[in-house]
């Protein structure tokens, strides 16, 4: 019962941090200047983005509760708020504000705290882990992304 409450808190939190993220970016990726910008080849379509954020924040949340479980310090939680705020804040930086170069250091931040994540629970949460690697392969893509639009433009 407590693995549930802890699943349905962690889904509620992390749609809320997609939530605010979209509310954040407001028309971003229609934008003229997003538009106009110099995309990695690789760019995915519009569509995949939101497929995979919520397959993402679903296996996240699965994770978290396990890990919070095994886990629950004063770590896990700053870890988690640090986390929050990285996504929430990178679709301000980079869409409203235009700041590609801070956009790029906050996703770097977000998938090393994310690595964090995967590879020093990778004891504790055994195969369990695997439910956080989309998320980390993602922001792997999303740097590159990032990057090759810091980049070129």
């Amino acid at each position: 019962m407590k693995q549930l409450m802890w699943l349905v808190l962690f889904l509620i939190i992390n749609f809320a941090a997609l939530g605010i993220g979209s509310w954040l970016m407001n028309n971003g990726p229609t934008s003229g200047w997003y538009l106009t910008l110099n995309k990695a080849p690789w760019t995915p379509p519009g569509w995949v983005f939101g497929v995979a954020w919520t397959t993402i924040m679903i296996c996240f949340s699965v994770y978290l509760s396990y890990l919070v479980t095994v886990k629950e310090t004063n770590t896990f939680w700053v870890l988690f708020s640090i986390q929050f705020l990285l996504n929430v804040s990178w679709n301000f930086i980079f869409f409203n504000q235009h700041a590609i170069g801070l956009a790029l250091i906050v996703i770097i931040l977000l998938t090393v705290i994310v690595g964090y994540y995967l590879f020093s629970f990778l004891s504790e949460m055994k195969y369990k882990s695997i439910l956080i690697a989309p998320y980390f392969i993602w922001l792997l893509i999303a740097t590159s992304l990032n990057a090759y639009s810091y980049l070129k433009n």
